[in-house]
C-alpha cells in the first residue's frame, strides 16, 4: 500500500508569503491523520517557511540538509536550495530520498523537487503533494481575479483542493512573513 499525504501551497502577495499545508495522511484507503504539521518556519535571516511533501522520515532529513546550506548561505534563500540540490544529486543517500521541499522568504520561494532540482515559479505560487494541482489552480484563479491577501489565498485553495482531493483535508496550518 501506498502512503499519500499532504498538500502544500505558497502564495506571495503585497510583501507577504504565507505557507499554507494541509495535515492529512492516507495509507491505502484509510485515512491515518488528519492534522500532522508539514509547514515550518526556520530561524534563518530574515526568517524562512518551509513545507514538504513526500516521505516524512525523508522530508525531515532533507530539510535538516537544507537547512545547514541555508546557515552556510548566511540566508540566502536560492543559493542555499541551490547547494542543498547539488548535494542531493551526489549524495548516494539522499540522491534515494522521496521527498518535495518548498521553501519561502520575503523576496522569493523554491520548489526542490524529488529529483534534486530547484524550481523557482514564473508567478509567486508554488504548490507540492498530492493536491498541489489543485491547490495552484485555485490559487491562480484567486491571486489573479480577487483582492484577497496572501493568507486568505492559500487557505481557500487549500480548502478548494480538498473538496476534489481525496488526499488532503480541509485542516489547513498557515505561516506568514511580512504580515502586520
Amino acid at each position: 500500500m501506498e502512503i499519500h499525504g499532504t498538500t502544500i501551497l505558497a502564495v506571495r502577495k503585497d510583501g507577504v508569503t504565507a505557507l499554507a499545508g494541509d495535515g492529512q495522511v492516507t495509507f491505502g484507503q484509510t485515512i491515518l491523520k488528519r492534522g500532522a504539521v508539514k509547514v515550518r518556519r526556520l530561524e534563518v535571516g530574515e526568517g524562512i517557511l518551509v513545507g514538504f511533501a513526500g516521505g516524512v522520515a525523508d522530508a525531515l532529513s532533507l530539510l535538516e540538509r537544507f537547512e545547514e546550506k541555508l546557515k552556510e548561505a548566511k540566508g540566502n534563500l536560492l543559493k542555499g536550495a541551490v547547494e542543498t540540490a547539488k548535494l542531493w544529486r551526489t549524495d548516494r543517500v539522499l540522491r534515494h530520498l522521496q521527498a518535495m521541499i518548498i521553501a519561502a522568504d520575503r523576496e522569493g520561494m523554491v520548489l526542490l523537487s524529488g529529483s534534486g532540482e530547484v524550481i523557482t515559479p514564473e508567478e509567486p505560487l508554488l504548490a507540492v503533494g498530492s493536491g498541489g494541482p489543485y491547490a495552484l489552480a485555485a490559487a491562480k484563479a484567486l491571486y489573479r481575479h480577487s483582492s484577497l491577501s496572501a493568507r486568505e489565498i492559500a487557505e481557500e485553495a487549500l480548502r478548494i483542493a480538498a473538496e476534489v482531493d481525496l488526499y488532503t483535508s480541509g485542516q489547513v496550518t498557515v505561516l506568514t512573513l511580512g504580515e502586520a
